[in-house]
């Protein structure tokens, strides 16, 4: 297994791209703000050949580059229906004004093939197997992407900006709902093995054990209270 990640952008939103081995297929995670040149170095790098590209969610944050990406490599990009819209219009993502000189820098609009993501989905691409997992309460259209154990190695989640080290998503722009959060940490963190290693869209890696024991979030929520108090991340 072969994961490449690196942060990108103004917002040092995680890119990750996934392949069996080097030099072979890969499919591409949240190429966002800035992404572009660190994907085109990975790919040759690991002598990689992208076949798609599929999306936590939809802010600008992590989709910026869609569209350069698919277009260099002509593949889909694959999005769950609710945050299809942020691709075309990214400012209702975040409810205000990019600002002309950030927005000036992104290619705004869809790749030309863009096909919609379905909770439980699993999803075949580049000799791998992505389970779906609808996750809304960052935004309402947010996912997740799970991978099995396989081998030597441990099961991984890419979580986007469901949950972090130590933290979770914001909740407080578009399409935001705490209660949604805590409902989709509940359902599609708290089951999984404390072996799972997280992927998320900003920060370190961790692993559910290691949020399980120390995220206060996660905390309360495996004990079924809410959690309010402590800081959020994400765009």
């Amino acid at each position: 297994m072969l994961i490449a990640g690196f942060p990108a952008g103004a917002w040092g939103t995680n890119c990750y791209l996934v392949a069996p081995a080097a030099g072979e297929e890969c499919v591409i995670i949240d190429p966002g703000h800035q992404a572009a040149d660190g994907v085109a170095e990975a790919i040759a790098k690991h002598r990689l050949k992208p076949v798609a590209v599929v999306l936590t969610h939809g802010h600008i944050d992590h989709v910026a580059s869609v569209v350069p990406v698919c277009g260099a490599h002509d593949v889909p990009a694959w999005i769950h229906p609710d945050d299809r819209y942020m691709m075309r219009d990214p400012e209702k993502g975040i409810g205000r004004s990019i600002g002309m000189p950030l927005l000036g820098e992104l290619t705004v609009g869809e790749p030309d093939d863009v096909k919609e993501l379905a909770d439980g989905a699993k999803l075949e691409l580049a000799g791998l197997e992505l389970a779906v997992a609808h996750a809304p309460g960052h935004t309402k259209g947010s996912v997740t992407f799970g991978m099995p154990e396989a081998a030597d190695i441990p099961p991984i989640l890419f979580s986007g900006d469901l949950l972090f080290a130590g933290s979770i998503g914001r909740t407080d722009l578009p399409g935001g709902d705490m209660a949604e959060m805590l409902d989709s940490l509940a359902r599609v963190c708290l089951p999984l093995d404390d072996s799972t290693v997280v992927l998320s869209g900003h920060g370190p890696q961790t692993t559910i054990g290691q949020e399980r024991a120390t995220n206060p979030y996660l905390r309360q929520v495996a004990a079924g209270q809410g959690a309010h108090d402590a800081p959020r991340r994400g765009m």
